[in-house]
């Protein structure tokens, strides 16, 4: 099944739902409560000196379970293709199952079932990094024992915490790089204080969180909202008098049970604009696939064209999808798998460019790791450096950035058991490319946003830290 558009059935809550899920006065005293209370109060608590003229957005396409990335960007011929069959053996891809990329006079290989991707590519608006992740400093084989490395490496929960927070040191970071990132710019760069600049698919997540930015949650179909609240035979007004006494605000004596009352009525308010403004947007004729991925993004997509309406000049969007954990059926699965995340990808870039948006739209992949270039028999186990796509009309595509390994033969320079690889391109390097194009100067700003930042990114730079982005 196929579709162009969402249909208008929003998600929806009755009353003793909403006030069970919300907590009730009794949650009033909790620490979580009173942050999320605050929220809507304090996003004018700090403002980056960087650039938030005009609009963008970032598109975080999370993959979990760690994507087996070295069949979808491999060596392609001659010694760099032999070396690769000899780490792979039976997870290998013949070159009839590739298709050819050249990137500075290299032919490398993309796999074939990602058509859509090759094509961007070729047209120069998508790009892949190569052998990216997470660093707390620059690391060797000679330096392993030495260097500062990642906590809990291999970890599914600990390197998607680290690729979030950008702090791998730390496993008690309770902010992300985009939530920090989004508590600088919200009160220079959007207009609109109840809607957040962070906007989540499906549930919370920690890289949008910040200290006063937390997620806007959606879901495919839109925010979820009060059912019967309000209703056509009421005047909306009178509505919300009426719903605010009987069941948000009745007779509190309390200024923090009041504000909270308050601030729920304003949110559901808010989730019935934020519906009328993505339904009014029309993507047709294109078509996105039904799968999760696409339906995530054509939200995503229709949150974008509501921008003006929803007073956003600036958007960070959190989108995911498991099923990459590939310990046996690798190919097979990939099979499956890599075709829809290069089928939605292409459809959002077009939806991007038909709303007149494509240079201010980045989408980019990340993923927990990558994974043994050994077999474990009938697939791959937990690793670390792997590649990523970046997808949009900013990206200065048809090309691989970092450093693609010269050979992926067992035991290579890189190798620290089993291919696994270590990293030549920290996340630091990719999120700080991303910041930057984002409006974050290359100052204390960006150091508040990526902790680890000067160990891989001058001061003094004026270009990107990898340089893929226009």
């Amino acid at each position: 099944m196929k579709h162009n558009n969402l249909n208008n059935s929003f998600p929806t809550l009755d009353r003793r739902t909403f006030m069970k899920l919300s907590g009730g006065c009794a949650a009033l005293s909790s620490t979580s409560l009173l942050s999320t209370l605050l929220n809507l109060k304090l996003t004018n608590a700090a403002v980056a000196d960087g650039d938030t003229s005009g609009y963008k957005a970032l598109v975080c396409v999370f993959l979990l379970g760690g994507i087996d990335s070295y069949n979808i960007l491999t060596p392609y011929q001659g010694t760099e293709y032999t070396d690769y069959v000899a780490a792979r053996t039976n997870l290998a891809l013949t070159q009839a199952q590739m298709l050819p990329v050249v990137t500075d006079g290299r032919t490398l290989g993309m796999h074939a079932r990602m058509p859509e991707i090759h094509d961007l590519y070729n047209q120069g608006k998508a790009a892949f990094v190569a052998n990216v992740g997470s660093l707390v400093e620059p690391t060797t084989k000679q330096n392993y024992n030495q260097a500062r490395k990642p906590l809990g490496l291999y970890s599914h929960s600990d390197l998607v915490e680290h690729w979030q927070t950008s702090v791998p040191q730390s496993r008690s970071q309770l902010s992300g790089w985009g939530g920090r990132m989004a508590d600088m710019l919200t009160s220079t760069a959007n207009q609109n204080r109840t809607v957040s600049m962070n906007i989540a698919l499906g549930s919370l997540n920690l890289f949008e969180t910040g200290v006063n930015v937390t997620p806007y949650v959606i879901q495919n179909n839109g925010a979820t909202t009060l059912s019967g609240f309000p209703n056509t035979s009421t005047n909306r007004d009178g509505i919300f008098t009426r719903f605010t006494n009987d069941a948000l605000s009745q007779s509190y004596g309390d200024l923090l049970e009041k504000s909270y009352a308050n601030i729920r009525k304003n949110s559901i308010q808010a989730a019935i604009d934020f519906n009328a403004a993505t339904s009014a947007i029309n993507l047709a004729p294109l078509v996105f696939p039904n799968t999760s991925l696409s339906n995530q993004l054509l939200m995503v997509a229709k949150t974008i064209g509501a921008r003006a309406t929803l007073g956003q000049s600036r958007q960070i969007f959190f989108v995911s999808v498991g099923g990459w954990d590939h310990h046996a059926n690798l190919l097979g699965l990939q099979n499956n798998l890599l075709p829809q995340v290069s089928q939605a990808l292409k459809v959002f870039y077009d939806a991007t460019v038909q709303l007149g948006v494509a240079d201010s739209v980045t989408a980019f992949t990340c993923s927990d790791f990558a994974r043994t270039l050994s077999s474990n028999g009938d697939g791959s186990d937990h690793a670390w450096g792997g590649n990523h796509i970046v997808v949009g009309g900013a990206v200065r595509g048809g090309k691989v950035y970092g450093q693609y390994p010269t050979s992926l033969a067992p035991n290579n320079s890189l190798d620290m058991g089993r291919g696994r690889l270590i990293p030549t391109t920290s996340v630091d390097h990719y999120n700080g490319e991303l910041a930057r194009w984002f409006g974050i100067p290359n100052d204390s700003s960006l150091v508040d946003i990526l902790p680890n930042i000067r160990n891989f990114y001058s001061s003094s730079s004026t270009a990107g830290p990898l340089g893929f982005l226009v």
